[in-house]
């Protein structure tokens, strides 16, 4: 699945017929879009399996050891940092493996929404985050407007949030909680946004390089990007909306 200009056939007068090219680019990038989304369902769908099989795991992990969950979000976070740095240098097989293998760890933690909340809230929850999720990235799919300046904002948005909530886990501040909750859900609204018109410019440039494996390699960081934007977006809705046992 590929697009390069030099594979086109230019007509009679030397010339490439302009709207053909973009109709086999549009094509293409529809392709590579929905592959993108097919990783991340299939991340998602790792982590709700591994989370539901691995409640008894958890629980009795947290009565020995309180502070399980913190340890693993730091280390989860070192995970990102190193996936999402090296991604575009990996084999295609290795960064898909590496992103559904974050996915699975990532799953034995998120078990912990299944001991906190009502199974029905979750459900709730869950379909309100798929709504908004895909709003958001159609509104970043269809938009002609340059979101690349949001990048940096929101990345202080985001480093804000995890001090915030690292800090909340000692002082157990009430109001400090629904700032941070509600701060959290505009941020990954917004990101889902600006992520999504990333990942398509990124994926137009690897299907014109023509090269396959940036293509797949831009797929998996692509992925990875949308499954970090709807877990933490469904997390964050879940602290206002959930129901909890």
């Amino acid at each position: 699945m590929s697009f390069n200009l030099k594979d086109q056939q230019p007509d009679q007068y030397g010339y490439y017929n302009e709207s053909q090219d973009e109709g086999k680019l549009g094509q293409a990038l529809s392709a590579a879009m929905l592959q993108t989304y097919n990783w991340m369902g299939l991340g998602l769908l790792l982590t709700a399996a591994v989370a539901w099989f691995s409640q008894d795991i958890l629980l009795n992990v947290l009565q020995s050891f309180p502070q399980a969950l913190f340890v693993a979000f730091i280390i989860e976070l070192g995970i990102v940092w190193w996936l999402s740095a090296r991604i575009m240098t990996l084999d295609p097989e290795i960064a898909l493996a590496g992103f559904l293998g974050y996915a699975a760890i990532n799953g034995f933690t998120m078990a912990f929404v299944f001991l906190a909340y009502d199974l029905g809230s979750v459900t709730l929850v869950f379909g309100i985050t798929t709504a908004m999720f895909l709003a958001m990235s159609v509104i970043g799919y269809t938009t002609k407007m340059d979101l690349s300046g949001w990048g940096s904002y929101l990345m202080m948005g985001v480093i804000g949030v995890i001090v915030a909530s690292v800090a909340n886990f000692w002082l157990q501040s009430p109001i400090l909680y629904w700032i941070v909750s509600y701060a959290g859900v505009a941020i990954f609204l917004a990101l889902t946004i600006y992520d999504t018109q990333k990942i398509k410019n990124m994926t137009i440039w690897a299907l014109q390089t023509g090269d396959e494996q940036n293509i797949r390699r831009v797929g998996i960081r692509g992925a990875l990007s949308l499954y970090l934007d709807f877990i933490n977006l469904f997390i964050f809705l879940l602290r206002i909306l959930g129901r909890r046992k």
